[in-house]
């Protein structure tokens, strides 16, 4: 029996599917989640990786980081998992990072800060130089908004982002940070959080908030009167949230991401019409972040047939030349990190409307 067992788990490649299931983030986890289900349908149909059936194994990662990483840990010294992909916060990231490394192949799918540089980790998403601040230099020259409050949740992410900003303005002589707050995650009063925001007179906000957080915020913010005079940035903030907060509280709201739902693109469109085929018109709103799963299941799928293994070296070795297609055009390995265009859009009611592209991925 423990034979035939083993027989059947080197068939598949199970993969430690981290995304919110709880928690501020859990507000997009629905749409991570068929994202997700939506690449491993696509790659079995394809042959699987390296003839092996991809299977996801479902773990919370809303919950408190040391939570999450212990459960991955008991997957991964099981055998139980034989990789791990997902979206969840850097600080879950920071977590697991130590328990995988070296051991399985981890694709990280969110934007983030930048600066991971661990061997068999790669990064999906976007980071601040090739996000945050072309979007900002194309709000100051754009919209002259050269002044800005930053208002995040207390944690890697925001306060990295935030630090990126500061050395940003410092090169830009017209370009200020006039004050950061920061929160605890699950802030329910932002109160306080305004009125710094109103004190200090800023053309913009740089909002590092990750979901129910940017909800809230946002409605008050409205309700406060502040969307009247001051734009909002967030290179988080994707279609589940916006129809959370509300079209009467999305004034001068915008978002720089890899990809949009309303992005018009022939890759793009193709794969919303993919999405909306598997899972109906009622299926979870799709968005950026779970676009993220399935690019980052994708990645793992690419990588691995180019290296013909899941062996960390080889992975690493297959990234330095890997370019291909997906919903976010062409994209390519950079060292552990994918390159991709990233594009700006402006709330429009309940929707994107995607003005400018920021970055033009090389390939």
């Amino acid at each position: 029996m423990q034979r035939l067992e083993t027989a059947a788990r080197r068939r598949r490649l199970d993969v430690a599917f981290v995304v919110p299931r709880s928690g501020p983030a859990g507000i997009f986890g629905p749409s991570c989640e068929a994202c997700g289900r939506l690449a491993a349908e696509e790659i079995n149909a394809d042959g699987g990786v390296l003839g092996r059936e991809l299977r996801l194994r479902l773990v919370d990662g809303g919950r408190p980081p040391a939570q999450v990483a212990c459960e991955v840990a008991r997957l991964v010294e099981a055998g139980a998992v034989q990789a791990v992909s997902g979206w969840h916060i850097s600080a879950v990231r920071q977590e697991l990072t130590p328990v995988v490394a070296g051991r399985v192949p981890y694709v990280y799918t969110p934007l983030y800060e930048g600066g991971e540089r661990t061997p068999g980790v790669f990064l999906a998403g976007e980071t601040p130089d090739r996000q945050l601040l072309p979007a900002m230099r194309w709000m100051s020259r754009e919209l002259g908004v050269r002044t800005w409050c930053v208002v995040g949740d207390d944690y890697v992410w925001p306060r990295m982002s935030a630090r990126a900003a500061r050395r940003y303005a410092l090169d830009s002589p017209d370009v200020q940070v006039l004050d950061e707050v920061f929160v605890p995650l699950g802030t329910e009063d932002f109160g306080p959080s305004l009125a710094r925001v109103e004190r200090s007179g800023a053309d913009g906000v740089l909002m590092f908030l990750v979901g129910s957080d940017a909800v809230r915020f946002n409605r008050l913010f409205a309700a406060a009167g502040l969307d009247r005079r001051c734009v909002r940035l967030s290179p988080l903030m994707e279609e589940n949230m916006l129809l959370a907060t509300g079209a009467e509280n999305t004034r001068q709201l915008y978002a720089a991401a890899g990809f949009f739902e309303t992005l018009a693109t022939s890759r793009g469109l193709d794969f919303s019409g993919r999405y909306v085929d598997r899972f109906g018109v009622d299926a979870p709103v799709l968005n950026s972040l779970g676009e993220s799963c399935y690019e980052g299941l994708t990645l793992l799928s690419r990588l691995a047939g180019r290296a013909a293994s899941l062996e960390l070296d080889e992975l690493s070795a297959a990234a330095q030349t890997l370019v291909y297609e997906s919903p976010r055009g062409v994209v390519r390995m950079a060292g552990n990190h994918l390159l991709q265009s990233v594009h700006l859009a402006r709330a429009d009611g309940l929707e994107f409307d995607v003005i400018a592209e920021l970055t033009r991925a090389p390939g």
